[in-house]
């Protein structure tokens, strides 16, 4: 079996591309385990799709399915294009919708689905929370530093509201993010539809311009944008490595 190792602004994925549907959670779970398999975030199937250029199943570490990854859309759209599985512009089906990006080099850019907000405005722990889905769900809370960022409130938050959660701040006009991810149970190193969301709330409140340079915990340089309704994200990936693995082993 061959399989392609990505790295989206510190956001890790195991791709491949096949003809047949099948269920791949436990396939994840042994792929990206980061000690006995090839280690990753997530894992990515990509399936002929006739409408669009091709449709994803996208998997947690833990296996568990997830409708949207942004880092994963920018990840996997740059496997097919140099797979020759679609042009430098595309349209791909995830859980979420249709998902456009196009390639440009290293430098991918996605037009994330339409944002919803999910409740209103709430306090709790000792911060005040967003809730928004940019393609799944994200609590979002404002904050004076990174430093502030709490993993124990973080866990206890996505138990109890089933739900990502980013601690978020801003320094000249730029946009800092930390996310716990679902599905991972921990801090990554960056979280696509965690920094879209973060965005989205501070566009909202009028705390940032249309378009943003966004950090994550990686240090990456990302750029968010609001564009008549639509949100944009954009930034490098990289093909870390493609391997062949032996089916029996897993």
């Amino acid at each position: 079996m061959h399989v392609t190792k990505y790295n989206a602004s510190g956001n890790d994925f195991v791709i491949f591309h096949t003809f047949k549907e099948f269920d791949a959670s436990t396939l994840a779970r042994k792929l990206c385990h980061r000690q006995e398999g090839v280690g990753a975030d997530g894992l990515i199937v990509l399936l002929p799709n006739s409408v669009c250029d091709f449709k994803w199943q996208f998997y947690n570490s833990d296996g568990s399915e997830a409708s949207m990854c942004g880092n994963g859309t920018r990840a996997c759209a740059h496997y097919a294009y140099h797979n020759g599985l679609a042009k430098e512009k595309m349209t791909f089906l995830t859980g979420a919708g249709v998902i456009s990006s196009t390639v440009d080099g290293n430098m991918v850019e996605t037009q994330l689905t339409q944002p919803q907000i999910l409740s209103d405005i709430f306090e709790e722990m000792g911060f005040v929370w967003h809730f928004v889905d940019t393609g799944v769900p994200h609590l979002v809370t404002f904050a004076d530093t990174a430093d502030v960022f709490d993993k124990d409130i973080a866990r206890q938050m996505r138990y109890k509201y089933n739900t990502n959660v980013n601690f978020a701040y801003i320094k000249d006009e730029d946009l800092h993010v930390r996310t716990y991810e679902r599905g991972v149970e921990d801090e990554t190193l960056a979280c696509g539809t965690g920094m879209a969301a973060s965005f989205y709330c501070a566009f909202l409140q009028g705390l940032v311009a249309s378009t943003v340079r966004v950090y994550p915990k990686s240090q990456e340089e990302l750029y968010l944008k609001m564009d008549e309704g639509n949100l944009y994200f954009k930034g490098e990936v990289h093909r870390v490595f493609e391997t062949d693995i032996e089916l029996s082993y897993f």
